[in-house]
């Protein structure tokens, strides 16, 4: 993502602190506005902005209203970072439980509010980028965005454990994954045996239909994706 690309909304009822982000993000590149209220900010193109620096405590609506505003009504799939004096722990879980991508408390460095803000960018832009891309193997297609498989075109339903070794094996075609390695990507913490990635790899053949065939298990090795 260009700088010169970059919107970002900062909301705060200080205009100190908005004239000071609003300066050193501009230096840096990015296209920055700035408004006082929850409510301002309500009545701006949010769809528009690929970021959002928000208060927390602020007259009428609070920062944490704003972004569920944002982020689960609107469903607007773009980071948030709240910069507000309160820092307890409940605070933050709040925050981040409402969905937001960093926390910064003031005081604070410019240095490290430009710092945070080209990680969230990153971090935004590469999902972005995997939630666009769609996958393609023989006759299927996998839809990252909408988590869902095609077989020639017909939406298959799949569990989300089968789409996740799905997209693994997909995603690398002909590379070999161990069951150790399909546990850790599809299951993460949760603990199960090696045999359950057998049985969703069977139950994912049938699905597959006439594709199955090319979900091939290398014994004593684990399972790929590769066609004759």
């Amino acid at each position: 993502m260009d700088k010169e690309n970059v919107r970002i909304l900062v909301v705060d009822d200080e205009d100190d602190i908005c004239e000071i982000i609003r300066f050193n993000l501009e230096a840096e590149g990015y296209t920055v506005d700035t408004v006082n209220s929850s409510e301002q900010a309500l009545k701006k193109p949010l769809e528009d902005f690929d970021l959002f620096l928000l208060d927390i405590m602020m007259k009428g609506m609070s920062g944490f209203a704003l972004a569920d505003e944002i982020l689960k009504k609107r469903k607007i799939k773009k980071p948030v970072i709240f910069i507000t004096a309160k820092n307890s722990e409940n605070d933050k879980l709040t925050g981040f439980t409402i969905g937001a991508d960093d926390y910064l408390t003031k005081p604070f460095s410019v240095k490290e509010l430009i710092a945070r803000v080209k990680a969230v960018l990153r971090r935004a832009t590469a999902i972005d980028e995997e939630r666009k891309s769609k996958l393609s193997f023989a006759g299927l297609e996998l839809d990252p965005e909408k988590k869902r498989l095609y077989i020639e075109g017909i939406k298959t339903d799949v569990t989300p454990n089968e789409y996740k070794i799905l997209k693994l094996l997909m995603k690398n075609p002909g590379v070999t994954y161990s069951r150790e390695q399909i546990l850790e990507y599809a299951w993460k913490d949760v603990t199960v045996v090696d045999r359950t990635v057998d049985v969703h790899i069977t139950r994912l053949r049938k699905k597959l239909g006439k594709f199955g065939k090319y979900l091939v298990s290398r014994s004593g090795y684990g399972y790929c994706l590769e066609t004759e």
